[in-house]
């Protein structure tokens, strides 16, 4: 049997590794032969879950093909977020609840999608339609994922199937989600120690739109206050990422996990920011945008600008 890849979009956040690992283990269970590596290494957050389920994390990879023929995509399908050799691999699999964009393959393929919160509570369906028992590692993997994708459950991603999953996983898991959830999203918001460099780079990704090359990135703080004072660090990075990536725009939302609230900053061209500001239909003050209750770049961030672009 051929050996495949199962991984997640590059700088993998807590949701890219945990359904790699998920999904993985599923194709095992039922007689592929599969691994689950990453295209980053795990985040501060990620780091806190495998250590707390005692998982080994993924091998890291820069490209595909010299190890695989196939493989199996989680949590994303736009080509620019995948391994840089995508195209000269053959995708037999997609589980994703993101848009389907700049995708496409030359076989058939197994494609699930849904408008969930999170990847996780995709893949715990097939592990239920299939018959394969959810481990308590595997249970507080899946739980983990949906807390961080949905912030706790207070997203507006989040939907009523995210919600039972939690409950289902924290049984298995024996864990109370709610104690166990804010542990978690708090050992991913500590930026204290992280360069504005790193921090722009560490959850973000591209996006097409218009004829222009968009990045976005969010960084999960909880002490906006204190984040907000390396603006000038944050704007910097920004600048540079633009200039050595040719960036048209570059968008980074400062997200409050215990409050919900979102400031954005932005460095581009006037015309991109005033894109920006009517997509919103707010300003920016002193160069930040306070967008209260904003908290998803996937529903609250991605489509204005899409919209507008």
């Amino acid at each position: 049997m051929v050996k495949e890849l199962v991984f997640g979009h590059q700088n993998p956040d807590t949701d890219a590794i945990d359904s790699a690992i998920e999904y993985s283990h599923l194709q095992n269970q039922l007689g592929m032969d599969t691994e689950a590596v990453a295209l980053g290494e795990p985040n501060e957050e990620t780091k806190f879950v495998l250590d707390h389920f005692q998982q080994p994390a993924p091998r890291v990879i820069q490209q595909a093909h010299d190890d695989v023929s196939a493989v199996m995509l989680v949590d994303h399908n736009e080509a620019q977020q995948s391994v840089a050799d995508i195209d000269q691999v053959q995708v037999t699999h997609v589980v994703d609840h993101h848009r389907i964009a700049n995708f496409e393959t030359a076989a058939p393929l197994y494609y699930r999608a849904e408008p969930v919160g999170c990847t996780s509570t995709i893949i715990w369906k097939l592990y239920q339609e299939a018959g394969v028992e959810v481990t308590p590692t595997i249970a507080g993997l899946m739980l983990s994922a949906i807390i961080s994708d949905t912030l706790l459950l207070k997203s507006p991603t989040t939907t009523d199937d995210d919600r039972q999953v939690v409950e289902k996983c924290a049984q298995i898991a024996h864990l109370d989600y709610q104690d166990y959830g804010l542990q978690m999203l708090k050992a991913g918001a500590d930026i204290s120690q992280k360069s504005a460099t790193d921090l722009v780079d560490l959850d973000a990704k591209s996006f097409e739109m218009g004829g222009k090359t968009i990045r976005i990135a969010q960084i999960n703080v909880v002490d906006l206050p204190a984040a907000l004072q390396r603006q000038a660090e944050f704007q910097e990075a920004m600048a540079d990422s633009c200039q050595s990536n040719n960036y048209d725009l570059f968008v980074l939302a400062i997200t409050n996990v215990l409050d919900s609230d979102t400031t954005l900053l932005a460095h581009g061209a006037a015309d991109l920011l005033s894109k920006v500001e009517a997509a919103f239909g707010k300003k920016f003050e002193q160069d930040q945008m306070a967008l209260p209750g904003v908290v998803s770049r996937k529903k609250q961030i991605v489509p204005p600008l899409q919209n507008q672009f």
